[in-house]
């Protein structure tokens, strides 16, 4: 059986960036909760390193 999960580094920045979260409201409350929970990454394509 192969694995299901094929990890490409553009296709995740596409689908959960910041960009792409700050679009939508849905995706603008998803970076609000982060902030207020204080996560140290908000999305994936914030931190770079």
């Amino acid at each position: 059986m192969s694995q299901t999960y094929q990890p490409k580094k553009r296709k995740r920045a596409k689908t959960h960036g910041f960009l792409v979260r700050g679009k939508s409201a849905t995706g603008k409350q998803v970076l609000v909760r982060r902030r207020r929970k204080g996560r140290k990454a908000l999305t994936v394509s914030a931190h770079k390193k």
